[in-house]
């Protein structure tokens, strides 16, 4: 009894045992980004604005590039295994970045986190949508995303650390925590083997199984994984956009200095978005019963939310403007987001799922550079509330497209 009991109950477990997971993903990524004062006290080359963006750069480059790599392999071998190596891995360069002495190090430090990182979303988003087979799979996935948005924010609490200790201190036990919870996962985290055959030999194992190639030609070949990979990374762009640029939006429009604009900018997205998760989750698990486009309807929804926030970001005034816009945009960028691999799995089969997760992280990640780098330079002419308005304009060809091809026939391709 006892074990049919956790049995049940797993599939949530699961979620919670990951949502862990995430924050540190998040958290140990972003510390890096509110620390460079600290640091540069040791490391004289992250006085430099441009070493300082190499070193943010080189993360995503790699983040971008490992992808569909991370994807692929996750799809033919143990996703738990992947998960608890990527988290030991990330946390032990956290770890060793505490005993960094010079920039090099560091340099390579972080293009290593980006290797480590990259392996963890595609697999555990998978395992998530394979334990929650319908019934509640956006609203587990949702309670999962919700773990990166408070690791980022929490994240930001890196200097405040670093200033009651030291930035060397502050890496240490944050690399510690990590590596202790992957011993954690070892003991209490454990494949779905009713969709992931883990210990059939190759030789009995589908042929797709045995082609990493065969299966990203699978998934090229099909328009619907265009669309939601259009989208996707459509959507990526005001979501690095809001990361990187919007503290620097709400202190040029609501005329506060960065110490203040910053807070409210973070918790106005994290907050606002932990609320779309909650409200689109359970609003798409109840609507695919009744029509199995309510996932896309629901995802479009938060698009729909996304065009006028980002609008009003770009060219309202004044608080009322800024933290209203922001809280919709929140909320409609969590229901987009605890929506996309739910929609996946309309369109993709089980075994291509972290493969096309991938691809699509690969896409958003490089998307969103480009999108940083094109508002830095509209930000130096005066323009950046006009390049977040213009944001809107995309957003709202992917709303379009998507409700015009997307029409799945199943909730759940095999």
């Amino acid at each position: 009894m006892k074990n049919a009991k956790l049995q049940k109950y797993y599939p949530w477990i699961v979620v919670c045992l990951l949502w862990v997971v995430a924050l540190l993903n998040y958290m140990d990524r972003q510390m890096l980004s509110t620390m460079r004062e600290s640091m540069q006290v040791d490391i004289s080359e992250l006085e430099s604005a441009v070493n300082f963006g190499r070193l943010m750069a080189i993360f995503l480059w790699i983040y971008g590039l490992v992808s569909p790599v991370a994807g692929a392999v996750a799809d033919r071998i143990s996703r738990k295994w992947l998960i608890v190596g990527s988290l030991g891995v990330w946390s032990a360069v956290t770890l060793l970045m505490g005993y960094s002495t010079t920039f090099s190090q560091i340099y390579w430090l972080r293009a290593l986190m980006g290797i480590s990182e990259a392996l963890y979303i595609p697999a555990s988003l998978s395992l998530i949508a394979d334990y929650h087979t319908g019934k509640a799979r956006s609203f587990a996935i949702g309670i999962h995303m919700t773990g990166l948005y408070v690791g980022q924010a929490v994240g930001g609490f890196g200097a405040t650390v670093a200033s009651m200790f030291s930035w060397q201190a502050t890496f240490h036990w944050f690399g510690i925590i990590g590596i202790a919870y992957a011993v954690v996962l070892i003991f209490f985290l454990h494949e779905n083997r009713e969709s992931r055959p883990v210990a059939v030999p190759a030789a009995e194992r589908p042929k797709s199984d045995l082609s990493v190639w065969r299966s990203f030609g699978l998934l090229l070949s099909n328009i619907a994984f265009w669309v939601v990979l259009f989208y996707f990374a459509s959507s990526s762009l005001p979501g690095w956009a809001t990361k990187n640029w919007l503290p620097t939006l709400f202190a040029e429009s609501l005329g506060v200095p960065m110490s203040s604009a910053g807070p409210i900018s973070t918790f106005t997205i994290a907050f606002s978005s932990f609320l779309g998760v909650m409200i689109g989750g359970p609003l798409s698990d109840r609507w695919v019963k009744r029509n199995l486009r309510g996932r896309i309807y629901t995802s479009a929804i938060g698009l729909g939310l996304m065009v006028p926030a980002l609008v009003l970001l770009g060219l309202g005034h004044g608080t009322f403007a800024a933290v209203g816009a922001g809280l919709c945009f929140g909320v409609g960028y969590g229901m987009f987001d605890t929506n996309n691999m739910p929609i996946l799995c309309q369109f993709v089969p089980v075994r291509q799922r972290a493969t096309a997760y991938g691809i699509m992280n690969m896409t958003g990640v490089f998307a969103g550079a480009a999108c940083t780098e094109v508002l830095g330079r509209w930000a130096d002419g005066g323009n950046l509330g006009l390049g977040f308005a213009l944001l809107g304009g995309v957003i709202a060809v992917a709303l379009l497209i998507q409700l015009c091809v997307l029409k799945p026939t199943t909730d759940n391709m095999e």
